[in-house]
């Protein structure tokens, strides 16, 4: 009982190290970074709401596909298809990976391990 001031003054330090993120920015969080469109925009494989959201999943779904299945070829909705590949197909528009793939991961502290196989731009990894 002795030790209660030293108690309550670390539990008072405690949260206040708990809480520094939440108040120190007052809510706001960061501005997303902006898409790099292609200037040519192409029909992308599926619509720009399901590839800003789902992307990764795609991907994930076309190399199972690819390597597992060896089928190259993707069916979007509407009909139309596609070669399963993120260097012939995606990069094709998206030529820009710091541009546009980097960007948004960075942004997201996500680490794909996509470029761990596929090389960038013109060839170097």
């Amino acid at each position: 009982m002795y030790d209660s001031g030293k108690i309550i003054a670390g539990l008072v330090i405690f949260i206040i190290l708990i809480t520094f993120p939440f108040w120190y920015n007052h809510g706001k969080a960061s501005i997303a970074p902006d898409r790099v469109l292609p200037k040519d925009q192409k029909e992308c494989v599926e619509e720009i709401s399901y590839m800003t959201s789902s992307h990764m999943q795609l991907l994930n779904d076309w190399r199972t596909s690819v390597v597992r299945d060896t089928n190259r070829i993707y069916k979007n909705k509407k009909g139309k298809t596609f070669s399963m590949s993120l260097t012939n197909t995606c990069l094709d528009c998206h030529s820009s990976k710091a541009d546009f793939c980097d960007k948004c991961h960075n942004y997201l502290a996500v680490v794909p391990y996509c470029w761990e196989c596929h090389l960038t731009e013109k060839g170097n990894p």
